[in-house]
């Protein structure tokens, strides 16, 4: 008995089957190349005996992520406050330890204030950051996900 037929008739079957795939591979509406946002930026930061300061403090509207240190001897939690959306904030920040806050900031000015839970003589002042116009989008940056 010969082996040729069934053999013939599993490899058309495997190249229809590999067509088939291939068909459904890419295009369409689902897969239009719409450009990614921003790239996040990274702002750092201190809260001290001073007030908070973030650098850089102007840049253009998009996603951010800022940490700070916390350099007093306190936890203070940190809250970003200003344009549409609710203030976001950070659990308490622990004496040499760092919080981070993620946001998308749309244009307008915000303000980081560090906040404590005990009384005290002075407030901390706060960092102001003033965001600009949206930043062009991230098609074109390697390393991305």
């Amino acid at each position: 008995m010969s082996l040729r037929g069934p053999i013939r008739i599993g490899a058309l079957a495997s190249g229809v089957l590999s067509v088939a795939l291939l068909a459904g591979c890419g295009g369409g509406k689902d897969f239009a190349n719409k450009p990614r946002p921003a790239a996040a930026l990274t702002l750092n930061g201190a809260i001290t005996k001073d007030g908070v300061s973030i650098s850089p403090n102007k840049l253009g509207a998009g996603p951010v992520v800022i940490t700070v240190s916390n350099q007093t001897n306190a936890s203070h939690t940190l809250t970003l406050d200003g344009g549409t959306s609710a203030p976001v904030s950070t659990a308490p920040i622990a004496p040499t330890d760092t919080g981070t806050i993620q946001a998308t900031l749309e244009q307008g000015t915000y303000t980081v204030k560090a906040g404590s839970s005990a009384a005290v003589v002075k407030a901390l002042a706060p960092a102001r950051l003033v965001i600009g116009k949206p930043r062009s989008d991230s098609n074109n940056e390697v390393g991305l996900p």
